[in-house]
């Protein structure tokens, strides 16, 4: 088993920068996924690790070993696809001992092999069958058999979740977790679904039009977004335009609307720059108007949505600011009805900012 180090990846298609000096390092049995909305570069940066397309600057190091020349079948990868790319005319067992079997191995040790993938993927009964014979989750769990099998540096999953169904893909996450643990080996995962990377990841990188914005354990990103990007990507936020009218310390309060004011723990523009606002749906209390919530501000309910374990509510405040809170759907503030008056706390350490810059949409 290796670590994997980016050093300075880029890659460029004529004057277009998809991934613009990404620079990271993955300790030995790390699992770090690549997380980022649709064309943020993370499935480039991973098929550069593959080999399977040349970068246009950097380097890609496994362990100690420069790769960056090298062709796919020389750099000890494994790669599961988001389709599993499983071959439909071989079998389960034949689609686990392809690799082996270009790697020269057959006989006992190719039967051994495969016995122990099966058993490992807890699928000891179905050698036999072929892909179409399994369900999804079967058919991933074969696709990650196969790659391992030829015990590889490094494993590599190109969103392998995303064609199951929402029940299947949770199940899923323990049980790749659960694998990847077992093994040790050290692993790349990209996703655009923060829940996946979250929940998952031993580290996440946080990647936006092919830079990187923060690389950092699920708890940092979340509690600790150093950049406006990360901060609205995860969570539910409610975006707002604001201008800053005082400085405390290294914070201060920004003005939303006509009457609105919001205070920030952490705030490093001057007085009189315009900034957006983000405010996480979960970062907002909500209770009754006699409910007495420290720092509580007036609001009126206006829309409730019951999502199972989760209540939202589009609040009104004075001034006309609508927010959109979110509560447990078995907490005290479950059963607020359209237009009863509450009150909401907005905790400083949850508001983050970011000047306004010419051109910003």
């Amino acid at each position: 088993m290796s670590g994997l180090s980016l050093d300075s990846l880029g890659k460029r298609y004529g004057t277009a920068d998809v991934v613009s000096d990404v620079s990271l390092t993955i300790r030995e049995g790390e699992f770090v996924s690549l997380l980022g909305p649709s064309g943020c570069g993370k499935t480039t940066i991973l098929r550069m690790v593959a080999g399977l397309v040349p970068p246009s600057q950097g380097r890609i190091l496994i362990g100690d070993d420069d790769v960056t020349q090298k062709p796919p079948n020389r750099r000890g990868v494994g790669l599961v696809f988001q389709s599993y790319a499983l071959f439909p005319h071989l079998s389960v067992f034949e689609n686990i001992a392809f690799g082996l079997r270009r790697q020269g191995v057959g006989g006992q040790d190719l039967d051994r092999r495969v016995e122990e993938m099966l058993a490992l993927v807890r699928l000891d009964a179905f050698g036999r069958r072929f892909p179409q014979q399994l369900s999804g989750g079967q058919q991933q769990r074969v696709a990650i058999a196969r790659a391992v099998a030829p015990r590889p540096r490094i494993l590599l999953f190109d969103e392998p979740l995303s064609n199951l169904d929402a029940r299947l893909r949770d199940e899923m996450q323990i049980e790749l977790k659960r694998l990847q643990k077992s093994l040790g080996i050290t692993t790349l995962f990209v996703t655009h679904d923060q829940s996946e990377a979250l929940s998952m990841s031993d580290r996440v990188c946080v990647l936006a039009e092919g830079v990187l914005q923060q690389f950092a354990t699920p708890e940092e990103l979340y509690h600790h977004p150093r950049t406006a990007f990360v901060a609205s990507f995860l969570g539910r936020p409610n975006r707002l335009s604001g201008v800053v009218t005082e400085r405390e310390g290294s914070g201060g309060v920004i003005r939303i609307g006509a009457g609105l004011l919001l205070r920030s723990q952490e705030l490093a523009t001057p007085v009189g720059q315009a900034v957006e606002v983000i405010i996480r749906q979960e970062a907002i209390r909500i209770g009754a108007a006699s409910s007495g919530l420290a720092d509580g501000r007036p609001a009126t309910i206006v829309i409730r949505c019951f999502n199972g374990a989760r209540i939202q509510y589009v609040v009104r405040l004075e001034g006309g600011v609508e927010l959109v809170a979110e509560t447990p759907s078995n907490g005290s503030a479950a059963a607020l009805a359209i237009g009863t008056p509450v009150e909401l706390a907005i905790d400083p350490s949850a508001v983050f900012a970011m000047p306004v810059t010419a051109g910003r949409a």
